[in-house]
Parts: C-alpha cells; sequence; structure tokens
C-alpha cells in the first residue's frame, strides 16, 4: 500500500493504473501502447519524436524476438538514452535515474550507489544499465514481461522512510519529467541526502512547488538559546515572481525558489516575498 493519501501525494495514477504486461496473443495496438508505456518510463516521460525512436528494436519487440525485458535493455542502452542521461549529465544524476526509470524507485543508500559508481568505472556504461535489467530485484518485480514501472512510494519497495521522502525528489507526480520542470536539471538532487540519510519533505505537485530544487543543507536547528520548539525551521517555496522592472522584457521571471526560515523570521519572510510580487506555494517544517 502507499503511504499517505494518494491524491495528496501526486502518485494516485500510480496506485489506479494497473502493470501493464505484454501477454501472448495481443493486437498490433496493444503492442504500440507497450511501447509507449516504455519509452515513458524509461526515458522519464520525455517527448520522443518520430525520427528518434527505436525502429529496428521496435520490428524485433513485434515479432516476438525481444521480451519486453529486452526492449527495455535497448532503449535504456540507446544513443537516445545516453545523449539525455549519461553524455552531459553527472555521474550521481545518472544513476539515481537509472533507478528511476528502470527499477521504479530511488536509491536506497550510499552503498548502492557507490557500487554502481564502480560498475560505471571498470565496466562501463552498458554493464551499468545490465547491472539494473539483469538484477534479481528487476526479475522478482517485473519479469520479462511487464513494463518497469514507478513504485519507490509503496512500503514493499522501500526499507525505510528516508528512501521513501526520496523517491519524491526524483519523481514529482505522474506527469513530471526526469529533467524538465526541476532547476536541478542535470545535477545529482539526493547525492549529500543519500551520504547523510537524510529525510525530505513530502510537497503535494498540485502546487506550483513541484519544479522546485532542494536547497543546500545546512543547519536544521538553532544551538544554544531558542533550541526549543520555537527553533524549528522552516522551508518556504516560492515561485510566481514578477518582474518589476519598466522595461522588463517580459513581467514575469521563471525564478522559482527555496528559502530556509527560522521560526521566528517567518513573518517577515512573507511580507518580504508578497512585496516582491511571490506566490508562497508550500510551506513545510524541515
Amino acid at each position: 500500500m502507499p503511504f499517505g493519501p494518494a491524491s495528496r501525494l501526486g502518485v494516485s495514477l500510480f496506485d489506479e493504473t494497473p502493470p501493464i504486461e505484454w501477454i501472448p496473443g495481443q493486437s498490433e495496438e496493444e503492442k504500440e501502447s507497450i511501447i509507449q508505456a516504455v519509452y515513458r518510463q524509461v526515458l522519464g516521460n520525455a517527448y520522443v519524436m518520430e525520427s528518434e525512436r527505436l525502429a529496428i528494436p521496435e520490428s524485433q519487440f513485434k515479432l516476438g524476438e525481444f521480451s519486453v525485458r529486452e526492449f527495455v535493455r535497448a532503449v535504456a542502452k540507446s544513443d537516445l538514452y545516453r545523449s539525455r542521461f549519461f553524455d552531459n549529465t553527472a555521474r550521481y544524476r545518472f544513476i539515481e535515474l537509472n533507478f528511476r526509470h528502470l527499477l521504479g524507485r530511488a536509491p536506497r543508500d550510499l552503498e548502492e550507489t557507490r557500487a554502481h559508481s564502480t560498475i560505471l568505472d571498470t565496466q562501463g556504461f552498458e554493464a551499468e544499465i545490465d547491472s539494473y535489467l539483469d538484477s534479481d530485484e528487476y526479475q522478482d518485480n517485473f519479469g520479462e514481461n511487464f513494463v518497469p514501472y514507478i513504485r519507490g512510494y509503496k512500503s514493499v519497495a522501500i526499507q525505510n522512510m528516508v528512501q521513501f521522502t526520496h523517491t519524491f525528489q526524483l519523481v514529482r507526480g505522474a506527469s513530471s519529467s526526469s529533467l524538465k520542470g526541476d532547476l536541478a536539471g542535470k545535477s545529482p538532487k539526493l547525492n549529500s541526502l543519500v551520504i547523510q540519510s537524510i529525510a525530505t519533505p513530502v510537497v503535494s505537485p498540485a502546487s506550483d512547488g513541484a519544479t522546485f530544487r532542494t536547497p543546500a543543507l545546512g543547519s536544521r536547528y538553532r544551538q544554544g538559546v531558542g533550541a526549543s520548539s520555537d527553533g524549528k525551521v522552516y522551508r518556504i517555496e516560492v515561485t510566481g515572481y514578477r518582474s518589476k522592472a519598466v522595461n522588463a522584457v517580459s513581467k514575469f521571471r521563471r525564478s522559482n525558489q527555496v528559502f530556509l526560515v527560522p521560526y521566528d523570521q517567518l513573518s517577515q519572510e512573507y511580507q518580504r516575498i508578497h512585496q516582491q510580487g511571490g506566490i508562497i506555494a508550500s510551506v513545510s517544517v524541515v
């Protein structure tokens, strides 16, 4: 079962959509829907142009020469995947996206990401992809004929609450993309969080806060005087800033930001944000 109300966490579509399976005797239309589902999952909801599609592997799958798992392997090893998620992407961002795309969850801990980093160093890109698809975990969950799906929000797919919250750093709702709409872009999102085993706030993607980057980690509580309940730090996600310059090219600036604010400065920060034309998307205790 998923943690918390699925509609509020942005995973209701995942929760309500049954796994997609290839079954012998399916029609061409059904096979095409499986191909589209593989592209959607493996490429992280990225748009695929007709000219980018993998005509030969698609044909092999439709002819029964490829299982779903082998078609997933072909997409993940393709130049299309490599150019989007490997060639110009930070190493640990690539690894965390592989977990999202191929196993449907976030990395469990630092040791798991280090193991995959070692595979990259010693065996290369294709071996790194194979390490997910040939794993017992992949076989136990997806086998040969199921399209991989996001499952990191379910208790059976995670080991602790930290990993549960990390899933929502990689997946902000069913329509979220692995790269677009996220200020982290091609930089790692989980590296420091995994190293320190730090849980993060889970903010509903229904708000405008779905595009934000986790701020740099710092002291989360005051030390010494004031280190009481009032010493909590709050995370404020802000969007919708308007440029007030008369000669501005556009009256809108897409400068969504995250602020970490002590309790006693919340009121002052609210006023500053509203005076600058910002819209507070969410406020949560860090």
